[in-house]
């Protein structure tokens, strides 16, 4: 059983690195208007688009105008979606006759989706109509991703660039994302979701008899119906994963048997999460014209999710304490899997669930095939810290790698003030406004994690949705914001939280979790873009070498455990050591 739990994760991380190279090389080429297979296809239709929406493509921006685009083109998607909810019960695509969404659950939703978070507090088969959920959530689970991508792109134009203002154009960023990149690949792979099994139709509910007919007088005729939801799904769960985005079709997610019907279909969602966050790494080295740091980094993500991964698996496998001191097996064998599998598909096991509990948090994601908040404390503890991190460990499609790119100053910045001379790092020298939008970077999700978590425990309207008070219930809020504020969306779901002072909340730290850390991204970008170039000296500190990405490891580690070890503390730590006292 232990020698099959590690080749399953030796064949996942030798997929994900095998297609993450050719991947990370061809979208490379995109974003430099280098030829490309499917340009014969797509080239008409980009140069349609532009004239369409009067794009000039050779007209380049600066980093404020960049970002201005991009706000603006969020805040209009975001506004779509609204309107979606609010009036879905009068527009088409709607068999089911589906209400109208409460304003409050609208907002969220908008904010989520815009924001690459995808955190859901509904039920997505009995809230949303196949027209919002098509022309909203899928639309944006596109352009969404595709933004992401867009300010990672124009992070690695300020170590390409000298003595310019300029970082690109976002709408063409934008479009060459979606065509090039997102797109085909969410075409290919709902193709092969539907040959799996995973629905795509137009039909409304079934109602479908009962093997079993229900004798239980007066309800028996009800009982004897179940009513299974379907729906467009396959197009929606292609681009949720391609693009880091989570949330689900339906309310079980990715542990839905309509998602994530079969192994083949759990092992190529899975590694759909982290395909583009991997192969992005490898774009940014070829595009800086050094492959050795994106290897650098990418070797930085992978043993921390490695590290992680095991810490899960270990107190997973463990299984309960409390269930042993009642003698209990929960040792593996080769009749059961054995350890911890509440809350877990049988048909996918421990291993299996705590892979994507792993993968979904390191990245932006936020899909599940397994309920988190039925781990063990410490193993509920480490998808938490992913997600805390700055969900850098990969992260989202481009989000995660800008992120680390503002760990790899911070650690140049540290490693300069140790040597005493001034840090530079891709050949630009880091100084004073490129490690203040750093700290800001830094901050602002740790500063709405922890103030966020504060206010939902000192005020009624936060502690009323606790099912489960006590160290656990807390846990359930702190996962909440760190959840909302690292645009991650999966949940410990025991917190009630589709409440108008949890959607108006969550929603707007998802804002500052987004916003708050892309504007000043591309404010280091532009400064970046206008200095020039430093030569490499014997003095210049190597980037690439296993001596730097230890020291990334430890900055990443070091911020994290300095800013959430207290609340940690109260938490799962004390849930774990109150386990070990009642064993």
């Amino acid at each position: 059983m232990i020698s099959n739990n590690y080749l399953q994760i030796s064949l996942y991380f030798i997929a994900l690195l095998l297609f993450a190279k050719p991947l990370g090389v061809y979208m490379a080429n995109v974003y430099e208007n280098r030829p490309v297979l499917i340009n014969r296809f797509f080239a008409p239709i980009e140069s349609a688009l532009y004239c369409l929406s009067g794009v000039n493509p050779e007209q380049e921006m600066t980093w404020k105008t960049y970002t201005g685009a991009l706000l603006w083109f969020n805040l209009l998607g975001g506004l779509v979606i609204f309107i979606l909810q609010v009036a879905q019960n009068y527009l088409p695509l709607n068999p089911q006759q589906l209400d109208n969404v409460s304003f409050d659950s609208a907002f969220n939703t908008a904010v989520s989706f815009i924001t690459n978070t995808n955190w859901q507090g509904y039920s997505g088969e009995v809230t949303m109509s196949y027209l919002t959920q098509m022309l909203g959530l899928t639309v944006q689970n596109f352009v969404s991703a595709a933004t992401g991508m867009a300010v990672l792109v124009a992070m690695i134009r300020g170590f390409q660039r000298k003595n310019t203002e300029t970082i690109g154009n976002f709408w063409v960023d934008l479009t060459r994302g979606l065509l090039y990149i997102l797109l085909p690949l969410s075409l290919i792979f709902s193709f092969v979701l539907v040959s799996q099994g995973v629905v795509q139709t137009f039909k409304p509910t079934m109602q479908i008899p009962l093997v079993e007919q229900a004798q239980n007088e007066p309800q028996a005729e009800q009982s004897n119906i179940q009513t299974i939801a379907v729906g467009p799904a396959a197009s929606q769960i292609a681009i949720k994963q391609l693009g880091t985005n989570g949330g689900g079709f339906f309310n079980a997610n990715s542990a839905h048997p309509f998602e994530n019907p079969t192994p083949l279909s759990n092992f190529l969602e899975l590694l759909a999460i982290l395909l583009i966050p991997a192969a992005l790494c490898h774009s940014f080295g070829t595009m800086i014209n050094d492959t050795r740091q994106g290897w650098a980094i990418l070797t930085t993500m992978t043993l921390v999710l490695l590290g992680a991964l095991l810490v899960t698996l270990h107190y997973e496998q463990a299984g309960n304490p409390l269930l042993t001191a009642l003698g209990v097996d929960q040792s593996p064998s080769l009749t059961q899997s054995g350890g911890n599998m509440e809350g877990k598909e049988t048909r996918f096991g421990i291993v299996n669930s705590v892979l994507w509990a792993t993968a979904t948090t390191a990245a932006s994601n936020g899909s599940v095939n397994a309920m988190h908040d039925s781990f063990m404390p410490l193993s509920g503890m480490v998808p938490m810290c992913l997600i805390q991190l700055g969900e850098v460990i990969f992260g989202g499609v481009g989000s995660g790698l800008y992120g680390m790119l503002i760990f790899a100053i911070i650690a140049v910045f540290v490693a300069g003030l140790m040597i005493g001379r001034t840090p530079e790092y891709l050949g630009k020298k880091i100084e004073s406004f490129e490690i203040k939008m750093a700290a800001i970077v830094i901050l602002i999700p740790a500063f709405f994690i922890l103030m966020g978590t504060a206010l939902a425990v000192v005020t009624d309207a936060g502690k009323l949705a606790i099912a489960n008070p006590g160290a656990h219930g807390f846990s359930e809020i702190l996962y909440a914001f760190s959840s909302a504020a690292g645009n991650n969306g999966s949940a410990f779901a025991g917190l009630s939280a589709n409440t108008p002072f949890y959607n108006i909340v969550l929603g707007i730290i998802m804002l500052f979790g987004r916003y708050g850390i892309i504007i000043p991204v591309l404010a280091i970008a532009g400064s970046l873009a206008a200095k020039k170039s430093v030569p490499i000296t014997v003095g210049t500190l190597p980037t690439h070498t296993p001596l730097f990405v230890l020291l990334l490891i430890a900055t990443i580690l070091l911020v994290g455990a300095l800013t959430f070890v207290p609340a940690l503390a109260l938490g799962p730590i004390v849930e774990h050591l109150q386990l070990i006292n009642l064993h």
